[in-house]
Formats: structure tokens, sequence, C-alpha cells
């Protein structure tokens, strides 16, 4: 089984820049609020309190604006909640999930995000159907890396920790999973890499995109 993480894994975190470049005049600052945004993710599923992924990341754009005394507005805010449900997909997650499903793989989804009301961003790419199931930690109220997060998937699908992969643009997540028992591909889209670190899970394997993960992981089996 092949479990996917979502947000910048198969969808384009990038297509939020020139909304980031606008309000404060910098580049970068789409992955400065990514990366707070899961910091304070994970610091919540610690502390004990749950807030819907969104929101969180509303919140954290105004404690940017705070930071960088730059106006956020509501506006601002209601911007980001609809571009943030509209990011595109990756051009080479349809080939890499075609591969998957050609070799007779269940793949399913694990997100922060919550579930959407309507159609979203894979359902509009037509690749919805490719997924067997689409798992949210809005369900058990606890962010990934929480291994409740990976327990919820597994004990769902009823699979064992060893027949599992997740796929994942993210290192902690890759740590997540394997300290759950699972196999994991990092997906670097030149922006990513492993920690290297004693005593730190390393991924099984690491691959450029999607679609490279997805064919190296056919290749092992």
């Amino acid at each position: 089984m092949i479990v996917f993480d979502v947000n910048e894994t198969l969808l384009d975190i990038e297509f939020l820049e020139p909304f980031f470049a606008e309000i404060f005049a910098a580049p970068g600052r789409t992955r400065e609020w990514f990366a707070q945004v899961i910091l304070y993710a994970e610091a919540v599923s610690l502390a004990g309190p749950y807030i819907p992924f969104g929101k969180l990341g509303g919140g954290v754009l105004r404690m940017l604006g705070e930071i960088y005394d730059i106006a956020v507005t509501d506006d601002h805010v209601r911007q980001l909640g609809a571009l943030t449900a509209d990011m595109p997909v990756h051009a080479d997650v349809a080939a890499g999930l075609a591969a998957l499903k050609d070799a007779g793989c269940s793949i399913v989804t694990l997100t922060n995000s919550p579930k959407s009301p309507g159609p979203d961003a894979l359902d509009r790419a037509g690749l919805g159907p490719m997924f067997d199931r689409r798992f949210t930690v809005d369900t058990v109220h606890r962010f990934k890396p929480t291994p409740t997060t990976y327990q919820l998937v597994q004990d769902a699908m009823g699979s064992s920790p060893d027949t599992i992969w997740l796929i994942a643009a993210h290192t902690w997540d890759t740590i997540g999973a394997q300290a759950f028992g699972w196999k994991a591909a990092l997906v670097t889209r030149g922006v990513n890499a492993p920690l290297v670190l004693d005593g730190i899970p390393q991924p099984t394997l690491v691959a450029r995109d999607v679609d490279e993960a997805a064919r190296a992981i056919v290749a092992r089996h």
C-alpha cells in the first residue's frame, strides 16, 4: 500500500508565491509561512489543542505580518484560503500514480488538511479515482507526524506496517512514518533533503519527484 502526503508532495505550493510576494514584497515568504504552519501544527499536537489546518495557516499569516510589520487583513486571509484550495497538481504526479496502479498497488492519501466540501485539486485534475481512500488528520484531531495519524490509515486499511510506503516531500513526515514501522520515499523536488543524523531513520529511498519515487518502489517489488 502506498500512502501519499498531499501538500507539496502532490500539490505545488509555489502557486502561492505571487500572493506572498505581493503582501511582503520579498521572495521566499511562501516557504517560510509553510514551515511555520508545520511547526505550529506539531506544537499544538504536542500541547493538546486542535485547530484546523486552514485556520492555523491564516493565523500564521497574521503572525508573519506582525513579525515584518505588514498589515495582514481579513481579506488576505480569505484569499489565502481560496488559493490553497486551488493549488495545482505537480506535472509528474499522474505518471507516478499510473505506474503504481499498473503494478497493483493500493493508493491512499493522508493529509493535514481537512476534507474539502466539494471537488478538490486532485478531483479537478481527474486523479481522484486513482485513490482507494482519502484520509485527513482532521478525523483524529492530531497533525502528522503524531503516531495516531499513521495508525488511522493502517487500521482503516487493515494493513501491516511492513507492507506500507509513505511518499512525502517532507523529512519530518518520513521520520514519523518510519518510526511507525513504514517504509518511506522522500521526494526532494529540488528543495528538500534527508536529515542525516545518527539515530534518525533515513528515507528508504530518495527521489526527485513522485514519478521517480513510484517507479523505484515498483522496481523494488
